[in-house]
């Protein structure tokens, strides 16, 4: 039985079904790692910090990288809130601030 469940915010979901199916699967094995062991527990090459509540799962596939930009929510659940593919070494200012406004709109 999982301690955590990840969600994915509705806008992050369409996001999410248009990644390459390997990426999509990538997304599914880390998500179950986050319910089965918990953010605390998951760490590198899988999840790593961004700033301030965020983190982003890494997903890497034939197509390239993808990035999904989640936050621990109420109680023991992680709100997926931004998925994209990535294109430069840094995750881009404007895919934390699209995380970070839909967090607060999420609240």
């Amino acid at each position: 039985m999982p301690d955590w469940t990840v969600r994915v915010h509705p806008q992050a979901e369409a996001e999410l079904k248009a990644l390459p199916a390997d990426m999509q699967a990538r997304f599914l094995h880390i998500a179950e790692l986050l319910e089965s062991f918990g953010p605390q527990k998951v760490g590198m090459p899988h999840v790593r910090p961004l700033e301030s509540k965020l983190w982003e799962m890494r997903m890497r596939g034939r197509d390239g990288i993808a990035r999904a930009v989640y936050a621990a929510v109420q109680g023991r659940s992680l709100l997926v809130l931004h998925v994209f593919v990535k294109k430069t070494q840094t995750t881009p200012r404007n895919a934390i601030e699209t995380a970070l406004k839909r967090l607060e709109s999420a609240k």
